[in-house]
């Protein structure tokens, strides 16, 4: 752990965090004619990435965090002095898991992607460039204490994911990444109006302009409220449109569809944690009194968003879409733990980032695996699946449970301290998001019944079994026949295993036993509080470990 002065430079293991998965998407360029070397380069990098974050995670000291040391292993160098600008990182608790979620996402999802199939004319070395810079801009945003450079990572992640989508998705995927692109694009114009109002606030206020988070922070209990309001909304539009909330979130289904499914698990189950990341990072210790003085309104949109997306999923045909919908209504959850403004209900918020970036990371990738064997995204198009793929189909059911919050995954302990912090301040509120878990088990239930349950049936897999040379219509009467004679529909490979046995792991080990990633995120929980400057109506004793 290092505290620092803004000008000393400090700990450089932040700095070589950032810059592995850069030089690793560079190096694609002259080993773009080698394609094995180019992916085991990737490949390399991203799990040496993964390992320095097991470093970072290992010097991450909670007892320093908890005795009031805000951000550790601090670097900070002179950027722009005239602005007062610095390229300075850092890291809470928060910042910590959302950093070791994407780390631990991204070797598994270039083993995914180690086969695909890619568009006519694109490369995997280009893929896995674009894979490990998007996720070097990821950390940048995690990591960044300087306001003004973290408004760069933010829009600086846009491209990349724009390019994923936009050359490597699916046959409507220029509409979907120039609609990505420009909503985002529009948040971040908005949010940069504020950040330069923030500015002119702190010039006023300090004699000298600065983008300094801890300086920012400071200065936020002498800012006037109507001021605070207004910045306030700059920096929360962007990060609704994000996260996304309603009514900012229609650019997710179209994006989430036509994705590649190795960009549709970042951009959900990381890229939209920045939105919700923050909330808790910059609009509730930067414009305090903003945030309680518009929170019902932001707690309105969040009911809306779990109960208007759970409604939606129900009815979706696409199964991308489909996941691309229970997404908004769990972003809902997390953003109702995060304006109920208590201790438990913050943990509860942003162990949810993790959680859901898990569990929906897992079903995009059990669609993935469906598509690939069937060679279509409609819900309809699959049946009785669990009779030629009872693997395939368990993952499934693993991964719905974990998306429905089932009691033994690991989102059920995220959204149960949401719900029991939300109430003491909001219970109208929280009831009414209670009404959304019944919603989702009707929802991820009718998913898995349509495609696993029943008699063999759908287009994609009786085609995939009829290629095979499995067909005849005894195959399809009798699906023990259309298993043993061919491999059209097959169980998983020892690659796919590859892929789900961390997910499978973590989510069941998370399930039961979360203390390690809460005594992480608890004591800057405790110090985000601190700076709302509200009562606490629930201790964090009171969390289970």
């Amino acid at each position: 752990m290092n505290t620092i002065a803004p000008d000393s430079g400090g700990n450089v293991l932040l700095l070589v965090l950032l810059a592995l998965p850069v030089l690793g998407a560079l190096a694609m360029y002259p080993l773009r004619r080698n394609i094995p070397l180019a992916k085991g380069a990737a490949m390399g990098t991203a799990l040496l990435e993964f390992v320095l974050v097991v470093v970072v995670y290992l010097s991450y000291s909670t007892e320093a965090a908890a005795s009031g040391t805000r951000f550790q292993l601090e670097f900070s160098a002179p950027w722009i002095p005239a602005f007062g600008t610095h390229f300075a990182f850092g890291i809470d608790g928060i910042a910590l898991v959302l950093i070791a979620l994407t780390a631990f996402l991204v070797p598994g999802l270039m083993l995914f992607a180690w086969a695909e199939k890619l568009p006519e004319g694109r490369t995997m070395s280009g893929y896995f460039a674009l894979l490990l810079a998007t996720e070097a801009t990821l950390i940048g945003v995690f990591t960044a204490t300087d306001v003004f450079l973290f408004y760069v990572f933010f829009e600086a992640m846009l491209i990349p994911m724009y390019f994923l989508i936009g050359r490597f998705g699916g046959p409507n995927r220029q509409y979907a990444s120039v609609k990505f692109f420009l909503y985002s694009l529009l948040g971040g114009l908005i949010m940069l109006a504020s950040l330069i109002g923030l500015y002119v606030t702190s010039a006023e206020q300090l004699g000298q302009g600065t983008f300094t988070w801890t300086d920012l922070q400071a200065i936020a209990a002498n800012t006037p409220t109507s001021t605070q309001i207004w910045l306030f909304v700059g920096f929360f539009v962007a990060f609704a449109i994000k996260a996304p909330l309603v009514p900012f979130h229609t650019w997710l289904p179209d994006a989430s569809a036509e994705a590649p499914i190795v960009a549709a698990v970042l951009l959900v189950g990381v890229l939209d944690k920045v939105g919700t990341y923050g909330f808790l990072r910059y609009c509730l210790p930067l414009f305090p009194e903003a945030s309680r003085t518009l929170a019902p309104l932001v707690l309105i949109l969040a009911v809306i968003g779990i109960l208007y997306g759970a409604l939606l999923a129900v009815g979706q045909k696409d199964m991308s879409r489909f996941v691309a919908y229970t997404s908004i209504a769990h972003f809902g959850f997390i953003a109702l733990g995060t304006f109920a403004f208590s201790s438990q209900a913050f943990a509860g918020a942003a162990l949810y980032m993790v959680n859901h970036g898990l569990s929906t990371g897992m079903l995009f990738v059990m669609v993935g695996l469906l598509v690939a064997r069937g060679g279509s995204r409609l819900i309809s198009d699959y049946g009785g699946v669990s009779k030629l793929a009872p693997v395939l189909a368990g993952c499934l059911l693993l991964a719905g449970m974990s998306s429905l919050a089932l009691p033994g995954t690991n989102s059920f302990v995220s959204e149960f301290l949401v719900l029991v912090g939300s109430y003491p301040r909001e219970p109208v509120y929280t009831i009414l998001a209670t009404v959304g878990i019944v919603f989702a088990a009707l929802y991820i239930l009718w998913f898995y019944q349509q495609t696993m349950q029943g008699p063999v049936r759908g287009n994609a897999v009786i085609g995939a079994l009829e290629r095979a040379g499995a067909g005849g219509p005894g195959a399809m009467i009798d699906p023990n026949v259309a298993a043993k004679r061919g491999s059209g529909f097959p169980d998983l490979t020892k690659r796919e295993i590859g892929v789900l046995a961390p997910l499978i792991v973590v989510i069941v080990v998370l399930g039961f036993f979360p203390g390690p990633l809460l005594d992480v995120i608890n004591p800057s929980v405790a110090a985000t509080m601190q700076e709302v400057g509200l009562p606490d109506p629930v201790s964090l004793g009171g969390i289970a470990r």
